[in-house]
């Protein structure tokens, strides 16, 4: 078996570190379980591209007890737990292209090796190998029958190549299932960022200002934990619906042009290039700390930053400080790239649970459902949303209602009014 990881000799922390992992994640193995038995994705290649996280071991594991022909790269080149990506590789036989702080040639080399199993369904966080096998790799597109995506950057790139009628297969967009989004992606990201923030600087959250750049759900979990850590918190927005709910939930809302001047700590979760830029830059304090925790690190200029400064050094393990010409220090975590799984190991496994319950479903759904598909991208289906839903529910141990006959026969009529 063919793979790249750092150190073969981690493979035993790794398996540890994913058994962990594994009781916190319950509805995932409600699926494992019920794959193993009835193996729907038997025949089938995926090519997977996510963080190779202790959370992910577990989505692959349960891919390959499903029937699948795995295999996994990352889709971030710092978001590798190297001890995770050996013990995949060892004790799951799962071919693994991935080490953490690969330089960009082997981050493409790895994809490209992932691309070479010949995939029928690809698994991409991103969209990157979507975007390879669109451009570089045209020659496999008529083996796949689809694919899934994880997060919103990716989202939207796929939804831009649809429309520009350019999508050659079907992908289910995992990050629009409600029970990804508004847990994964508030929850997770608020929780994970945070931790990323503090292990890299060590700095006290609380009578700081934090800016956060954009009001999505990320940016709503990140403004909920940092307020609870006692930060005073500034949102900036494009949109205007979002804007005035950052308003609503008691933060105070400015442009980035008056933001920049005031904040301590800047946190970019918006999915779009150059939120942090040359102008901000020169506006900011010394000793102001800037990260992000969207999918790619263009969101904050980095080549402005290393064009306005004199001098650079690594403080600590992720945190590089800029010393601009006027003198003053512009510190930034984890080059650019996610934070959360830079400097942090990314989301708990709680939430994961469901995203990934979502991955391994809507993979089942394409092998289904494939033939019926348009070249296009479709959210999840609202019963698999659903079940996963109640399977979480019931793993918590808690219950709801259901409705009675009556009130099932009220809500479906239009007669019965007041």
């Amino acid at each position: 078996m063919d793979f790249d990881v750092k150190d073969i000799n981690l493979a035993d922390k790794g398996k540890l570190r994913i058994d962990w992992a594994e009781q916190n994640m319950p509805v995932l193995r409600l699926i494992r379980e019920r794959f193993k038995k009835e193996k729907p994705l038997k025949g089938f290649k995926v090519a997977a591209c996510l963080h190779v996280t202790t959370e992910t071991a577990c989505l692959v594991q349960a891919l390959k007890e499903g029937g699948a022909d795995v295999v996994l790269c990352a889709s971030n080149p710092l978001s590798t737990q190297d001890d995770v990506a050996s013990s995949l590789v060892k004790h799951s036989e799962i071919p693994v292209y991935a080490i953490k702080g690969e330089d960009n040639e082997t981050y493409y080399k790895h994809i490209n090796a992932t691309l070479d199993l010949n995939p029928n369904i690809t698994m991409d966080d991103g969209a990157d190998l979507v975007s390879i096998l669109h451009t570089k790799k045209k020659h496999l597109l008529s083996n796949i029958i689809g694919g899934t995506e994880e997060t919103t950057t990716g989202v939207i790139r796929l939804k831009s190549m649809a429309a520009d009628g350019v999508l050659m297969y079907p992908i289910v967009a995992v990050n629009d299932a409600l029970t990804k989004h508004l847990f994964d992606n508030r929850y997770g990201t608020g929780q994970s960022t945070i931790d990323g923030i503090l292990r890299a600087t060590n700095r006290l959250i609380a009578g700081t200002v934090v800016v956060i750049c954009g009001y999505g759900w990320c940016g709503r979990g990140v403004a909920m934990r940092a307020k609870g850590l006692g930060a005073d918190i500034v949102i900036t927005e494009i949109n205007p619906l979002k804007a005035l709910e950052a308003v609503m939930d008691g933060f105070r809302v400015m442009p980035m042009s008056q933001a920049s001047k005031v904040g301590d700590f800047f946190i970019t979760v918006t999915g779009d290039v150059s939120v942090v830029r040359e102008e901000h830059f020169s506006a900011m304090k010394d000793g102001a700390i800037i990260c992000n925790s969207g999918h790619f690190n263009v969101e904050i200029d980095i080549p402005a930053l290393k064009k306005l400064s004199k001098k650079r050094r690594v403080m600590r393990d992720f945190v590089e400080e800029y010393t601009m010409k006027d003198g003053r220090r512009i510190n930034l975590l984890g080059e650019g790239i996610l934070i959360n799984l830079a400097a942090a190991e990314g989301h708990p496994s709680s939430v994961m649970d469901m995203s990934f319950a979502n991955q391994a479903l809507s993979a089942e759904y394409m092998v289904e459902n494939a033939k019926s598909l348009e070249n296009t991208v479709y959210s999840v289906p609202e019963n698999i949303d659903k079940e996963i839903a109640r399977l979480k529910l019931n793993a918590m141990g808690i219950k709801i209602d259901k409705l009675t006959k009556e009130q099932k026969e009220y809500l479906a009529s239009w007669e019965m009014g007041t």
